[in-house]
C-alpha cells in the first residue's frame, strides 16, 4: 500500500520519479481500509526536503499510511515558503484534535541553545505530552530525541568540543522489533553538538539498543514501547552531510569534514557510499508494522501501553 498525501505536494513528483507509489488522498477515500494515521513535526529548516527524506522511507511499508505534515504555529520558517506551510501543513491544535496511530518529531538545528530557549519550546513541550495519550508509538529524531528524552525523563544533554559528524559504527545492544534484520554493527549518518548524559539512563524506564565509543547511545526506547529516540539522521539521502558540510564552510563554520563518510581510496573525496539506507528502511518498515500491531482498531484507546523488558526479545547472532 502507499503513503497518502496531497496530489501537488512536491515530495509527491519527487517520489514519482523514483518509482515510489504515492496515492493521492481523493484516491484513498475510495479504498475501503483504515490507513494508519501518522503526524510529522517538521522542526528541520528545510522543510521540503525533509519531507522528501521521511516519505521515502514511510513509502517502503506494505501498509496504507494517511500522513499528517505539522509545523510549529509560533514559529516563522525562514527556509520555507510561508504558502507552502499553509497549504500542507496544520498546525499543533489542528493535529490535536484526533488521535494518531505515529507521530515523527525530527531534529532541529538548535542544539546549542538551551531547551527553554527555542522560541517553540513550549508548544513543542504541549505535543510531547500530548503524544504520550493519543498516539500508540513516537519516533524522536536527533534534536527532538534529546528533547523528548529531557522533557520525559529529565535526561540533560551535553555539549561537545566540536561537532559529531559522519557516519558512525553502531552496536547492537540489545534485541528489539524495530532493529529486525539490522547487521550488526550498523552504519549511521550524526550531525550535532550534542549528545545526552548516559550517567542518567539507568534511573529511567529506558533501554539502549545501540552505542558506539565515538557518539555514545544512538538508539533509545521506553519500556512501554511508546517512546523511541534516534540521535542520529537515518533518513538522510547520500549527500546530505555534504551538504551541510558545504554550507557551513560558505557561512565561516568551522566544521572538519564528515568521519567515515567518503570512500577511503578516494583522495578527492568524491565517492560517497551509502551504507546506510538499506537499514534506514528497514527501521522505517519495522517501525510501522510494530505500531500496526499494538495500535487499536478504536483510537480511543490509543493511549494505553505495554510493558517489555529488553530480555524478553533475543539478539540474533
Amino acid at each position: 500500500m502507499p503513503i497518502i498525501i496531497a496530489r501537488d505536494l512536491p515530495a509527491a513528483e519527487i517520489l514519482k520519479k523514483e518509482s515510489i507509489f504515492a496515492l493521492s488522498d481523493q484516491s484513498a477515500q475510495r479504498q475501503d481500509i483504515r490507513p494508519l494515521k501518522i503526524g510529522i513535526v517538521n522542526l528541520m529548516p528545510k522543510k521540503i526536503q525533509t519531507e522528501t527524506q521521511l516519505l521515502r522511507l514511510l513509502s517502503m511499508s506494505p501498509l496504507q499510511l494517511d500522513i499528517r505534515l505539522v509545523r510549529m504555529a509560533n514559529h516563522k520558517s525562514k527556509n520555507t515558503n510561508e504558502n507552502h506551510l499553509k497549504k500542507f501543513y496544520r498546525t499543533p491544535k489542528e493535529m490535536m484534535k484526533e488521535n494518531l496511530d505515529g507521530l515523527i518529531i525530527t531534529g532541529a538545528p538548535v542544539e546549542q541553545k538551551p531547551f527553554e530557549d527555542v522560541d517553540y519550546w513550549s508548544e513543542l513541550v504541549e505535543i510531547m505530552s500530548w503524544s504520550q495519550t493519543h498516539c500508540t508509538s513516537i519516533l524522536h529524531i536527533c534534536w527532538g530525541a534529546q528533547a523528548g528524552l529531557f522533557h520525559h525523563y529529565g535526561i540533560e544533554k551535553t555539549l561537545y568540543e566540536k561537532k559529531l559528524f559522519g557516519v558512525f559504527s553502531q552496536t547492537i545492544l540489545h534485541a528489539h522489533p524495530l532493529l529486525r534484520g539490522f547487521s550488526n554493527p550498523f552504519a549511521s549518518p550524526q550531525s550535532r553538538y550534542t549528545g545526552i548524559c548516559e550517567e542518567q539512563i539507568p534511573n529511567t524506564p529506558l533501554t539502549v539498543l545501540a552505542k558506539s565509543a565515538e557518539t555514545g547511545p544512538s538508539i533509545l526506547v521506553s519500556n512501554n514501547r511508546k517512546n523511541i529516540f534516534l540521535l542520529g539522521h537515518f533518513e538522510y539521502d547520500t549527500k546530505t552531510l555534504e551538504e551541510e558540510y558545504l554550507r557551513d564552510q560558505q557561512t565561516g563554520v568551522a566544521t572538519e569534514k564528515p568521519q567515515y563518510y567518503y570512500q577511503e581510496d578516494d583522495q578527492h573525496n568524491e565517492t560517497i557510499p551509502n551504507t546506510w539506507r538499506s537499514n534506514a528502511s528497514l527501521l522505517f518498515m519495522n517501525w510501522v508494522n510494530d505500531v500496526y500491531q499494538r495500535t487499536p482498531f478504536d483510537l480511543t484507546q490509543v493511549g494505553q501501553a505495554e510493558f517489555h523488558h529488553p530480555d524478553e526479545y533475543q539478539l540474533e547472532e
